[in-house]
């Protein structure tokens, strides 16, 4: 027996549609889930950095991910300097004063977040840490962010035609969070599922379908969903080339659990806390 679906519906995010904040100057956030939309320990956000602009030293008090959508990072760690490419990703503790600039003169950096918090806060921090230049290495054992490097990654096959990176989650130190990147050939899916903890899903490329109980949502250009724990979905790439998200979940490693997928298309009723699943296995 596994949770149910709790009394909270699914919400789809545009990213054109959601009014920027800014956090600093030429940096403005995006927010999509959050406490705002009923999300439990977790938030995610896109922030984009002009040419040149920097969000200056701050710390939190929960697990940050920040992975790379476009353009290319700089990012101070204590004074620790790393580049960071597309779909790198790093992730900072708790108390862990950085920085994030983008150097280049001429290209826009866009990066999706991740924090432990459903009411993320920021504490800007006033000192300065000596540089040491670390370029696109990796850090020490001895240092406590970490970075995922999406081009010397292993990708498994999830199910057919969709396959996965983790970029954040306890093995690599986070707390609270988990997330990765998929990507999807045109045709497939993964099977109708649910989660024990809510979820957010951000479309980095092409167009998907997201399904949720029969309800139909097409996603594109870093539109976002949240899908409460316990609701059966999936997403689906019904188009002619390459689809591809970023995924996030409210608990420290992912865990899937497949449901019948007539749950999903909403030819069955979706029983909530009453359903015992019929693979108990994950995906």
């Amino acid at each position: 027996m596994t949770e149910g679906s709790s009394t909270l519906t699914e919400t789809i995010f545009s990213a054109r549609n959601v009014k920027p904040q800014a956090l600093a100057a030429g940096v403005d956030v995006y927010l999509f889930v959050s406490g705002a939309c009923g999300a439990t320990g977790f938030t995610t956000c896109l922030a984009k950095f002009k040419p040149g602009a920097h969000l200056p030293y701050h710390l939190h008090g929960f697990s940050e991910a920040v992975t790379i959508i476009e353009g290319h990072a700089r990012v101070f760690i204590e004074g620790r300097a790393y580049r960071l490419g597309p779909l790198d990703c790093m992730h900072i503790p708790a108390g862990i004063a950085h920085m994030v600039r983008n150097e280049d003169p001429v290209t826009e950096l866009v990066a999706h977040s991740s924090f432990a918090s459903s009411t993320p806060t920021r504490e800007m921090v006033d000192r300065d840490f000596p540089v040491d230049h670390r370029g696109y290495k990796n850090p020490t054992a001895a240092d406590p962010e970490t970075i995922v490097r999406f081009d010397h990654t292993a990708t498994y096959e999830l199910s057919k035609g969709a396959f996965f990176i983790d970029l954040f989650s306890r093995r690599f130190g986070s707390v609270g969070i988990c997330g990765g990147y998929g990507r999807f050939r045109p045709g497939r899916s993964l099977p109708c599922h649910i989660h024990d903890f809510d979820e957010s899903i951000t479309i980095v490329k092409g167009t998907a379908i997201c399904l949720v109980e029969g309800r139909q949502y097409p996603v594109s250009d870093c539109d976002t969903a949240f899908i409460p724990k316990g609701t059966p979905h999936r997403f689906l790439n019904q188009s002619g080339g390459e689809m591809a998200m970023i995924w996030v979940y409210a608990g420290s490693e992912p865990d899937r659990h497949i449901v019948d997928a007539k749950y999903c298309s909403g030819e069955l009723a979706w029983p909530g806390a009453q359903v015992v699943l019929e693979h108990k296995s994950k995906v």
